[in-house]
């Protein structure tokens, strides 16, 4: 099967998936993001709403199309966009809504979807954290106009690399296949075998116990250009590189194929993984959140506010233990430039606090009730933050 066949056939069962009109493949989430961005005809002076808690690649594409993220404070208990500060932020520049679904669970989407509908704005989600993840019973990413989602090593199921933007609109899914058609570039046969090869490797020896020392030695790969990246490190300031706008590869596809076809497992093992950090760490009378009933949560990682941020991430690899670093600053990761993209200390306190604060713990397939139970105890070990009233 050829490239071409390969994807529209992922991308038709994607999109059947989640019960959308359709879905289009890139080589990475945020490009996904990209092709939404300039399909809808975001542009220069226009203002894009979203969190001040999430990845710099995620704002990346609005600075690409010159416009300006305008970023709103989260809400401490899912981490997702508090939508009682959306509508201060709102001018007449403002021209779009992003609901990030952070570490899975869904953004309150009553409440946004009220706004974007009495100040005529639409709304796009940020689903590279939440596959099956639903709100009031209805999947995240089904919602706005259009929505995104990744496929990276660390994502809810991963292709490697690979992102997906999925369009409720037929109007605009016209004008994404427009784009897909004239200006989107192929990877080359270089990065193709590349990932392929990473794939293999991957599969062969990343666990739990492992994943903290791989993690180190691919970041050194990457800036050597001997890996495929999830980011270059001009990714890292708003610059776009020259082959940003990227189609998504026959090997991502078939790769996503098999991945989507696991997708009900995935589902059920990250739901038991989060009853088990649940349950484990209540034990040791480590402070709850009360995350909503309405929330069906399919968390990546589980996120805990613990009392020493730096000692955990510095320590869990001597322990084996795989902890998250999410989110290190606002714009994640640390090496961000914040002033370049217009954010500055204070403007989010609770995004600040949870940076400061938040360390994530692992629910991907080759986590174990054995393996949480040690990430557990090296947590409890660190102790939980100190005021945590907040949740």
């Amino acid at each position: 099967m050829n490239t071409s066949d390969m994807l529209e056939q992922y991308q038709r069962a994607f999109a059947e998936t989640l019960g959308v009109h359709s879905a289009f493949g890139f080589w990475k989430g945020r490009v996904a993001l990209y092709a939404i961005l300039k399909a809808m005809g975001i542009g220069e002076g226009d203002e894009v709403v979203l969190p001040g808690y999430t990845c710099v690649m995620a704002v990346n594409p609005i600075v690409y199309l010159r416009a300006k993220p305008v970023f709103v404070d989260i809400e401490p208990v899912t981490y997702n966009i508090d939508p009682n500060l959306i509508e201060e932020k709102i001018t007449p520049k403002t021209k779009l809504i992003i609901a990030q679904h952070t570490y899975g669970y869904p953004a309150d989407m009553d409440a946004i979807m009220d706004i974007g509908r009495r100040k005529g704005l639409p709304v796009v989600e940020d689903c590279c954290l939440a596959i099956g993840s639903k709100y009031n019973g209805q999947l995240a990413g089904t919602f706005g106009v259009a929505a995104y989602f990744s496929f990276q090593w660390n994502k809810p199921y991963t292709s490697g690399l690979g992102g997906m933007a999925t369009v409720t609109d037929a109007d605009l899914a016209r004008r994404i296949e427009e784009l897909y058609q004239n200006d989107v570039v192929r990877p080359s046969t270089r990065e193709v075998g590349m990932l392929r090869a990473q794939l293999a490797v991957y599969q062969a020896v990343i666990y739990p116990r492992t994943t903290a020392m791989a993690q180190t030695l691919f970041r050194l790969l990457t800036k050597a250009g001997l890996v495929v990246g999830s980011s270059a490190t001009c990714e890292f300031s708003p610059t776009m590189e020259p082959d940003f706008f990227k189609g998504m590869s026959a090997v991502q596809a078939r790769r996503g194929l098999r991945q989507l076809g696991k997708l009900d497992r995935t589902i059920a093992h990250r739901k038991q993984m989060t009853r088990v950090y649940a349950e484990l760490l209540a034990e040791r009378g480590w402070p709850t959140p009360k995350v909503p009933a309405k929330l069906d949560s399919v968390l990546v990682r589980y996120p805990v506010r613990v009392a020493d941020k730096k000692k955990a991430l510095a320590t869990a690899s001597r322990h084996f233990v795989e902890i998250g670093s999410w989110f290190e600053c606002p714009l994640h990761p640390i090496e961000t430039p914040l002033e370049a993209y217009g954010y500055y200390e204070g403007m989010c306190p609770q995004s600040d606090r949870a940076c400061a604060e938040v360390v994530n713990l692992a629910c991907h397939p080759r986590t174990s009730a054995a393996s949480a139970r040690k990430s557990v105890e090296f947590i409890a070990s660190i102790g939980p933050a100190e005021d945590q009233s907040c949740i």
